[in-house]
């Protein structure tokens, strides 16, 4: 079929979710046709050296034949069983099994689900019930971030800390509560360390627990690294002084490795990189490298017993989605993490990060750019329009979106992120000459975008 074809079906047919509709109507869709390692192609043959891993989820990049076998193999054998009613499959069992050798949480249980979004939901469920087995119902509040991306889906996106994911859906309600985002670049003093900025955020933690009542709060969530909210690491310090607020308090740590887990930020998990002690984990997209869609939550044996002992009384833990542990889904993600472990893809992540992160220091010197931040294969250029005051552009200039509509141009794909941040974060298995040529591309993308 025609591009003109496709892309007039796609007008007509096709509701795009996190899109301006009234300006794709006008514009229309770039369809892609193919993909292969770290680089996907248009229906026009275009190639595009893919900088964002799809949504930050091709680990292994695009056409890996080990993870197309392993999905035909269980399509052919058993497609399709529920985990409903004590029921399952061996797929389901093994992955079980193999993240319990991966996550830094003993004996720990996996939930599994279809998304990040629906995950996080079910966090939120898991909590609730938890606390009201072990006679503390009271504890139902949520602590998140300004700035935070968890999800879409109801509760998830009230946990979310971005406007335009709770403005016209009467989101976020009452019992989430929104902490101050640990983004020094934007919310430090003048001339406040890290550190300090941490003491400070810790001293609102404090308070917001005064406040609230500790009795109140069940959790805090929060992903290692913030990512959709502008790929924000945490400042020097900043988990370090929370977490022993958060144990004082009785409030659990849930750690969102959504976009982190599997290897993003030069270890297994974001919170290995910065030293998080969670208590129930989060985890979807390289956890398949996006070739089915899938989702997992580490429970620990202290909420799955208490969980288990209290349905007796309380009724049988009454959540779960048609497809969570979809065999093919399972057989996938589990062959996705036994490549990371035959081909040493950690160790090689790893060391593409150290020059990537080396690589944008060219950026950084760019008239446009006001910040670069990331940790290893994920990165962040925020784009403002004066580099001493840090003056961000006015939003009708659409800056980071121009600049990511001229990388692409360039033949890079890049992000554009609310605060008119650029974001990358490529596929673990790009090599030294395609992050060189990453960085490269990005800088001709910047230098096309004349600053108004």
């Amino acid at each position: 079929m025609t591009t003109d074809r496709l892309g007039q079906l796609d007008l007509d047919h096709l509701f795009h979710p996190s899109t301006d509709l009234k300006t794709h109507g006008q514009s229309g869709p770039l369809i892609w046709e193919r993909g292969e390692g770290v680089h996907v192609y248009d229906t026009d043959g275009k190639q595009y050296l893919e900088g964002m891993a799809g949504l930050w989820c091709t680990a292994l990049g695009y056409g890996e034949p080990e993870l197309v076998e392993a999905a035909k193999k269980q399509m052919e054998t058993f497609c399709y069983g529920p985990l409903f009613a004590g029921k399952a499959n061996e797929p389901s069992i093994r992955l079980a099994a193999k993240l319990a050798e991966w996550v830094p949480i003993e004996g720990a249980r996996f939930l599994f689900g279809c998304s990040g979004s629906d995950a996080n939901d079910a966090q939120v469920k898991l909590i609730r019930y938890y606390f009201n087995a072990i006679g503390k119902p009271h504890k139902k509040k949520i602590l998140s971030r300004e700035n935070a991306y968890h999800g879409v889906t109801l509760a998830s996106a009230a946990l979310t800390g971005l406007p335009a994911f709770h403005k016209n859906f009467d989101l976020p309600g009452d019992d989430v509560i929104h902490l101050t985002a640990p983004y020094h670049y934007r919310h430090a003093e003048p001339g406040e360390s890290e550190e300090a900025f941490s003491d400070r955020l810790a001293e609102e933690l404090r308070a917001v627990i005064a406040r609230e009542g500790a009795e109140n709060i069940a959790a805090m969530i929060a992903e290692p690294l913030m990512a959709a909210g502008g790929v924000i690491p945490p400042p020097a310090g900043y988990f370090e002084k929370i977490q022993p607020i958060l144990r004082e308090n009785d409030i659990l740590m849930i750690d969102d490795e959504v976009v982190c887990g599997f290897g993003r930020t030069g270890n297994d998990f974001g919170c290995q990189t910065w030293d998080i002690q969670p208590a129930t984990m989060t985890m979807a997209k390289a956890l398949s490298s996006a070739y089915q869609p899938i989702s997992a939550v580490a429970v620990p044996p202290f909420m799955y017993e208490a969980i288990a002992e209290a349905s007796g009384e309380m009724g049988l833990f009454a959540h779960g989605l048609t497809y969570a542990g979809h065999p093919v889904a399972a057989a996938v993600a589990l062959r996705n993490l036994e490549l990371m472990e035959e081909r040493g893809v950690m160790v090689h992540a790893a060391k593409m990060g150290e020059r990537l992160q080396a690589g944008l220091e060219r950026v950084r010197e760019h008239p446009l750019v006001g910040d670069v931040r990331g940790e290893s294969l994920i990165a962040g250029v925020e784009l403002v329009a004066d580099r001493e005051t840090h003056e961000r552009f006015a939003p009708e200039k659409k800056i980071a979106f121009k600049a990511a509509s001229a990388c692409l141009e360039e033949g890079l794909i890049v992000r554009a992120l609310p605060g008119d941040t650029i974001a990358v974060c490529p596929p673990l298995i790009i090599d030294e000459g395609q992050v060189d040529e990453l960085v490269e591309k990005l800088v001709r993308g910047l230098d096309r975008v004349i600053a108004p």
